[in-house]
């Protein structure tokens, strides 16, 4: 199983929110590259950076910020936050972003993520972010009456590399991940799932590795990283150990 460590943009700083709300965002620093160097460091060869500016805007509003992680970062770089046409997911691509992550556009114009997953094999991440069970996008502010599963299945032929699923009412607030979600959703359809959203220590780490042949491919965290809660080498191993 994989670990991915977050790093969240807003205004070019480091930062993480609590439950999707940028109002309630605490900041961690403001050198985002030097902080994909010390997950480096500790062992990652993967990273889940989020543009939340651009979750908002539909487009780049942190595009410095990611172009220096992406220069200071010599693993899988996972890059997410309002890419919503086809030019600027090849932008990414053409700039050394591993894969990309789409969440509004897989609602709202699943025709062509399922284009920018053939023409991009192994390249598109469909975000599945969920409240009480239902699609949420536009950065979060807007709850579908789509389910979960149901925007998944959509995808299910399309050659979509992941399904990443978060649950907005832990993430940011070291609840612990929703297990149960996670694992029910993966084993409800056949792409791999990346669990996000609460991670508090080590043993969500766990538990979550224990499902890796349900479909759970990996495991994002953030806060639990920043605030001391989670060593990212000891995770690593944990994932691997699994």
């Amino acid at each position: 199983m994989i670990v991915f460590p977050a790093i969240d943009l807003k205004g070019g700083q480091v930062v993480r929110l609590a439950e999707g709300d940028m109002d309630r965002a605490t900041v961690y620093g403001d050198n985002p590259a030097a902080q994909a160097k010390i997950f480096a460091d500790a062992g990652s060869q993967f990273l889940h950076v989020v543009d939340l500016d651009g979750s908002f805007a539909g487009r780049a509003e942190n595009r410095e910020a990611v172009e220096a992680i992406l220069q200071s970062f010599e693993g899988h770089v996972q890059l997410g936050g309002g890419i919503r046409t086809r030019e600027s997911v090849e932008g990414w691509f053409n700039l050394g972003v591993s894969r990309v992550v789409m969440g509004t556009a897989a609602l709202k114009d699943p025709e062509f993520v399922k284009d920018m997953a053939r023409e991009f094999p192994g390249g598109i991440v469909v975000a599945v972010d969920a409240r009480d069970g239902f699609v949420a996008t536009q950065g979060w502010a807007d709850v579908s009456d789509v389910a979960v599963v149901d925007l998944a299945r959509r995808f299910e032929d399309a050659g979509v590399a992941s399904l990443l699923f978060t649950d907005i009412g832990r993430d940011g607030l070291l609840k612990g991940a929703n297990i149960e979600a996670t694992v029910d959703l993966a084993r409800r359809v056949n792409i791999p799932v990346i669990a996000s959203g609460g991670v508090k220590g080590l043993d969500d780490i766990r538990l979550l590795a224990l499902h890796a042949e349900d479909g759970i491919e990996g495991v994002i965290t953030g806060r639990a990283l920043f605030e001391g809660k989670l060593d990212l080498a000891a995770a690593i191993a944990m994932a691997n150990k699994e």
